[in-house]
């Protein structure tokens, strides 16, 4: 829990473990110098609930990655509307856009529950970009990928079925080259999911029996099993013949 003596979060970290290393999926492309000066710089902090890792306006100065728990990117409170752009689940790495720019966040990044937050200096980032190949394909796909997400994410905004709605948002976490860490199974409450989609918790208990009754997940013990990715991402409601 955040309290007003809670040191920043860069105060609490520490270098990543042996096993933590070994689950970042880009620093085993790395060739060895390289992949080694990356781990040596590489940090990680527990963040705890709506404590804010990324905020609108200040300087961007570390690449982050999600080692474990669940984000969220949002626009400013009090800015007109609150909107979610996307959930950010374990094995997602973001904000390599605002570090190729060098610019202020245009977004805040909030935890939804306790997170294991890992970061990667700003230094080694560029030094990667400007010595390694393999890391240069591996943010290129990144952006590719993301940018295809974003533009999902915009048709999605403008559905009127909050079934779809769902489905979609879902569909989104559960992507295999932006999220790998996710796997099949995806731990999140329904009240997590809410935040995210911008529904009210029972509207989306009412979508996940629907999206279960299809066949196209699973609802287990304190997380969401996907059975049809491809169903979710298409996923339309059933319109009656009459």
């Amino acid at each position: 829990m955040l309290t007003s003596t809670t040191p920043p979060l860069r105060h609490r970290a520490r270098s990543l473990s042996r096993v933590e290393l070994e689950g970042i999926a880009w620093l085993a492309l790395l060739e060895p110098g390289d992949r080694e000066r990356a781990a040596e710089s590489l940090m990680v902090a527990h963040a705890e609930p709506g404590e804010l890792i990324c905020r609108i306006g200040r300087p961007a100065t570390f690449w982050f990655g999600v080692i474990d728990g669940l984000l969220k990117m949002s626009n400013e409170p009090g800015a007109g509307a609150p909107i979610t752009f996307t959930g950010v689940p374990p094995g997602a790495w973001f904000g390599e856009g605002t570090l190729l720019k060098r610019e202020p966040y245009r977004y805040n990044i909030e935890t939804l529950r306790k997170s294991r937050v890992a970061g990667l200096p700003i230094e080694t980032f560029h030094d990667l970009l400007a010595r390694s190949i393999p890391f240069n394909r591996f943010v290129l796909n990144q952006l590719n990928e993301r940018l295809g997400q974003f533009i999902a994410a915009r048709e999605t905004d403008r559905l009127g079925d909050p079934d779809t709605r769902v489905a979609r948002n879902l569909a989104a976490l559960f992507h295999p080259v932006l999220y790998p860490g996710v796997g099949q199974l995806l731990r999140i409450t329904q009240q997590e999911m809410a935040y995210l989609v911008g529904l009210s918790r029972q509207r989306v208990n009412q979508a996940l029996r629907t999206l279960q009754a299809a066949g196209l997940i699973a609802i287990e013990y304190g997380g969401l099993r996907v059975l049809d990715l491809d169903g979710l991402r298409r996923y339309a409601p059933t319109v009656a013949a009459g």
